[in-house]
């Protein structure tokens, strides 16, 4: 099917260059400079300059060309219906982790969509393998300098790249981090550990192979391979113990302590689940080099107990202590990765206001499996389901994640509605800072 011509105007912001110059919602635009653009980062590369010649179409299809002088790098004010400009790129790997294979099958179509779209890694944080990016695509990237664009290396081993990742190139797009590299373009990694596939001795050589790369290559995050309860006639993974996360752990420590006294930064970071599964706490604030890999839960148990203690601080260094004369019982969830953190910073807001109890409920992932331990991925049946009965108080509060993005659904499409009108108590979401903990289990 042919691409339709142009990209159409959604909305022109008011005071913006588009509005004095008559360009309306529903508009289309078709050129720059007599260039055809083809998503987002040609646009804002080509509308930098102080003059530009704007070709627009009009909803009665007669075309208007724009001379425009401005200031360099002002945007002429206009949010298009398609945000990237272009058809979003589906991913071409089968990869033998892929947490979009281990779905059931009945939910909403776009949980099955696959991306691989390195745009989306400058718009949204997303990692890309690189399989998907033609060279095309990579001296564009070099052209613009767009930075930094997020990395699913897996392994540096070429072979077992592309057996992993079931692409036979997948081992030579690895050379478009030279590219990268040499260009000074910033990068981040990461590493999905399978055990027995790319740990041990692999995962040794490819955080050896990866510190080539700095200091370009900012940070590499080790995460556990996600398995559900899903998984029949896919690859063979097993979950790892505690003994493997604790010889995870000891590697990458050994790692961060040698590239830290070459390079002044730890560089190689594991995800808070090797921690937990290890029976370990989580790392100093200090390890973390400015939570460069947040998104892929590195430090962000850390930053929540160090946010939460800098809010129970400073409200008792400006005495505003609650009173003590409340009395109330609220009620809280959490996956059962956070869940002894969470209560124990319960515990310590109870200590603070004594007439004040919180109940914190684990929730097990029944939906996907019980390996799966993040917040992230409850639904809302199991919520339910496990939180029938039992006391919740005045209120429920839910961690912000639990919902899709800007909405009120859960991952299973139950609604935030739903879940009140089942428990029967008012919901709070609480966002992901300690900040939001302190100040929604106060009712602030």
């Amino acid at each position: 099917m042919k691409k339709e011509k142009g990209h159409v105007i959604k909305e022109v912001l008011a005071g913006g260059i588009a509005e004095e110059l008559g360009i309306e919602a529903g508009d289309k635009l078709l050129a720059v400079n007599g260039e055809e653009v083809i998503d987002i980062f040609d646009y804002q590369f080509m509308v930098q300059d102080e003059y530009i010649e704007v070709l627009i179409q009009k909803a009665d299809g007669e075309e208007w060309l724009l001379e425009i002088d401005k200031d360099y790098e002002e945007d002429l004010g206009v949010e298009f219906e398609n945000g990237l400009m272009d058809d979003y790129r589906s991913c071409h790997n089968k990869c033998i982790f892929c947490f979009i294979d281990q779905m059931p099958k009945g939910m909403r179509e776009t949980l099955y969509f696959k991306d691989d779209d390195s745009r989306l890694s400058f718009l949204q944080g997303n990692y890309v393998t690189l399989t998907n990016m033609s060279e095309d695509d990579v001296n564009r990237v070099i052209k613009y300098h767009l930075s930094p664009i997020n990395i699913s290396f897996q392994t540096t081993n070429p072979e077992l790249r592309c057996k992993m990742l079931n692409n036979r190139f997948a081992g030579e797009a690895l050379k478009k981090v030279d590219k990268f590299y040499e260009a000074g373009i910033i990068m981040n990694g990461q590493i999905v550990l399978c055990k027995g596939v790319n740990d041990g001795a692999e995962l040794e050589r490819s955080i050896s192979d990866l510190t080539k790369y700095l200091p370009n290559l900012e940070s590499v995050s080790v995460v556990p391979v996600g398995l559900s309860k899903y998984r029949e006639g896919l690859y063979p993974l097993e979950p790892f113990t505690k003994e493997d996360a604790k010889e995870v752990i000891a590697m990458i420590h050994k790692w961060q302590d040698k590239i830290f006294a070459e390079h002044g930064r730890h560089f190689i970071h594991a995800s808070d689940e090797w921690y937990i599964l290890a029976g370990e706490e989580v790392p100093e604030e200090s390890r973390y080099d400015g939570y460069l890999q947040l998104e892929n839960g590195v430090g962000m148990l850390r930053l929540l107990q160090e946010e939460f203690a800098d809010a129970m601080a400073q409200m008792k260094e400006r005495k505003e202590l609650p009173d003590n004369e409340i009395k109330d019982t609220i009620s809280m969830v959490t996956g059962r990765l956070a869940y002894p953190y969470i209560k124990r910073m319960a515990e310590q807001i109870m200590e603070l206001v004594p007439g004040l109890t919180v109940h914190v409920y684990e929730i097990v992932n029944e939906f996907f499996g019980e390996m799966i331990t993040v917040s992230g991925l409850l639904t809302g049946q199991d919520i339910q389901k496990q939180l029938m009965g039992k006391e919740l108080g005045s209120r429920l509060l839910l961690p912000q994640n639990v919902l899709r993005s800007g909405e009120t659904v859960f991952l299973d499409d139950l609604t935030l509605a739903d879940l009140e009108k089942a428990l029967q108590v008012r919901i709070d979401i609480v966002k992901s800072s300690g900040y939001d903990f302190v100040e929604s289990v106060l009712g602030k």
